[in-house]
């Protein structure tokens, strides 16, 4: 509604994990360089976790973007599956054709396409978003998976993307086999204070219009108090503001303007 009166080609403050717009904060920087390391020093399993909307899904799409065809990749993005229909959706990810769906035959054609892949010089990498909703006996089965293995290196890498929720269920004594074979980990903190007025910056470049509005002080300010330098919620904040100028025919967006979207954002009646 907004984008044309402030001269943008897009809404630049969706909450879709658009790696167009990832900000690379210094957290999110040490991220997406630990998830690179694994993958290129082979190191099997690979965890990063934070809280909800820190932009772990857009990290691991610009991961994906970045890397070259020499990486084969599966992203799983609902784990909510049986043991046997995870598998089947593994092979899917990477176009292996399923003959047979029975576990062992599965597993037989996984093995077959990993040990070709690393012949022509390849790494194949498997990402588990919301991996926090992965049952223990699904864990046990992905570390199982995992010893499909050469005398020397990994066949491919596991990488584990949740919420905090999925560190506490690794450190259960059941799944203590898993968690020793966890070697890089990394949890995405929100953005400091003092990044939230460059990542608002950053996504108004990116749609179209760095100077398409002007933030008072005073509006950062409001926006990290009510965000904690959460990416999703200072969105959902700065798309609402940005609604309430345009009702008010202006490009200057004060506190009290975000006072009047935090308002309406939150469902409080006048």
């Amino acid at each position: 509604m907004y984008t044309d009166y402030f001269k943008l080609r897009e809404n630049p403050f969706n909450v879709t994990p658009d790696p167009a717009y990832l900000f690379l904060s210094h957290r999110h920087s040490e991220a997406l360089n630990h998830l690179r390391y694994g993958i290129e020093a082979r190191k099997g399993f690979i965890q990063i976790t934070g809280e909800i909307g820190t932009g772990k899904t857009t990290i691991c799409r610009a991961l994906l973007n970045s890397l070259n065809a020499s990486t084969k990749t599966a992203l799983i993005l609902n784990p909510a599956l049986s043991e046997s229909q995870l598998l089947e959706n593994i092979l899917e990810e990477y176009n292996i054709p399923i003959i047979k769906r029975n576990r062992l035959s599965m597993i037989k054609a996984l093995n077959k396409f990993l040990l070709e892949e690393l012949a022509k010089g390849n790494n194949c990498i498997l990402i588990i978003d919301e991996a926090q909703n992965l049952k223990p006996n699904h864990l046990e089965y992905l570390r199982l998976l995992s010893n499909l293995e050469t005398e020397k290196e990994k066949l491919f890498q596991i990488i584990f993307v949740g919420q905090p929720e999925l560190k506490n269920r690794l450190d259960t004594p059941q799944l203590r086999q898993l968690r020793q074979r966890i070697t890089v980990r990394y949890h995405i903190q929100p953005l400091d204070k003092e990044e939230v007025p460059l990542y608002i910056k950053h996504r108004l470049k990116v749609a179209g219009n760095e100077e398409a509005v002007i933030f008072d002080s005073s509006a950062f300010e409001k926006i990290y108090n009510y965000s904690q330098g959460t990416p999703r919620l200072i969105n959902s904040l700065c798309d609402k503001a940005l609604l309430c100028a345009y009702a008010q025919a202006t490009d200057n967006i004060t506190a009290e303007i975000v006072k009047k979207a935090l308002d309406e954002l939150e469902g409080v009646i006048a």
